[in-house]
């Protein structure tokens, strides 16, 4: 591919806050999104915002109690279109943008800062809406907006184990009313599939450094991959159509950043293609290919999984701070947001992606 024929990334908009942010958000079907972090005096902010005219427009700020590090849509229908975020003490709050003053649903969800959100259901994947948290505290709790006080599932470490800081969490196999599963990321490096059908560990492995981010690349179809990223710098990207009895799921890793890969999110329209955001400001745009057969059986006749490749479509170094959230438009192929610890929230354009 010629560089006239790449992707190319462009900062569009870039905006300078004065707080540190941890996650921003499109609001479904919109030009608007939303900011979440946390004031210098200690406060939660939540910023909804609209590109007008290639500019920026401050439609609300909304201040609460506690910092908040993280937030989702995933669970709200597209004519609620409710905030679900998880805060430092550990609360579990649902928003209507337009009556904010009292949280829709509320819960102490943990005991220590919810590190991590994910929603399915309504808008997204077929089944009941459904919030997934993981916590500083060792567990990770799936919720039932219409259910109170009690989460619908808890996965925490057993009697006299380790708990082990989940940096991520990620839903995924929803393609009918009963499979659904949640994919939950460590900072020892274990990754831990629950299958939330039959509420059992399916699977789990270690990638050695700290997960940061966990993604399928679809959450509403039969699991087909998941991309883990890691600490030194590496991500992995696991076939997850074949299981094998003892092997696990077939991967492949690439070591894509000099730092720390922060996020990874797949392009909501083409499912090949992910962005990965790395700790010194840069962003990665991937490419993977499937190989000519994505089975093949062992010397005992198994089924086992033969994993792809990823090639690397561009690059570009935004910032000099870690890139701490990334969030593609649902809607609109090729705009992005990302937000970094300079205090920055930038809209990119990446062009060019329906040729690919």
């Amino acid at each position: 591919m010629s560089a006239f024929e790449k992707p190319q990334i462009i900062a569009h908009i870039q905006k300078g806050l004065n707080y540190t942010v941890f996650d921003c958000k499109w609001v479904p079907c919109s030009a608007k999104f939303v900011t979440m972090g946390n004031f210098a005096r200690g406060t939660g902010v939540i910023q909804l915002y609209e590109i007008q005219h290639g500019d920026l427009k401050l439609l609300r700020e909304i201040e609460k109690a506690k910092p908040i590090k993280c937030g989702t849509f995933g669970a709200t229908s597209l004519q609620q279109r409710y905030l679900a975020t998880g805060d430092f003490a550990g609360n579990l709050h649902i928003w209507n943008l337009e009556a904010p003053e009292i949280p829709v649903y509320s819960v102490k969800g943990h005991k220590e800062i919810i590190n991590t959100i994910d929603g399915v259901g309504l808008g997204i994947g077929e089944g009941a809406p459904e919030i997934v948290t993981g916590s500083r505290d060792g567990t990770v709790k799936v919720w039932d907006p219409r259910q109170k006080d009690d989460p619908v599932a808890n996965m925490e470490p057993v009697q006299g184990e380790n708990k082990r800081d989940c940096w991520t969490v990620a839903f995924g196999n929803a393609y009918n009313q009963e499979e659904r599963v949640v994919c939950a990321g460590y900072d020892n490096g274990d990754i831990k599939l629950f299958d939330l059908r039959n509420m059992s560990l399916r699977w789990e492995t270690n990638i050695k450094n700290g997960v940061c981010s966990l993604e399928f690349d679809r959450k509403d179809i039969s699991m087909n991959k998941l991309v883990a990223t890691s600490l030194e710098g590496k991500f992995h990207v696991f076939d997850m159509r074949t299981q094998h009895p003892t092997k696990g799921f077939a991967s492949v890793s690439e070591k894509a950043h000099k730092s720390t890969v922060w996020q990874v999110r797949h392009l909501p329209q083409n499912r090949e293609l992910f962005l990965t955001a790395g700790g010194a400001g840069s962003l990665h745009l991937w490419k993977y290919e499937y190989p000519v057969q994505r089975s093949k059986k062992d010397s005992e006749g198994v089924e086992m999984g033969v994993a792809g490749s990823v090639s690397l479509l561009q690059n570009v170094t935004l910032s000099t701070q870690p890139i701490s959230s990334l969030d593609w438009s649902p809607d609109k192929r090729g705009l992005c947001i990302c937000s970094s610890f300079d205090q920055m929230v930038r809209v990119l354009i990446i062009t060019k992606l329906h040729k690919i």
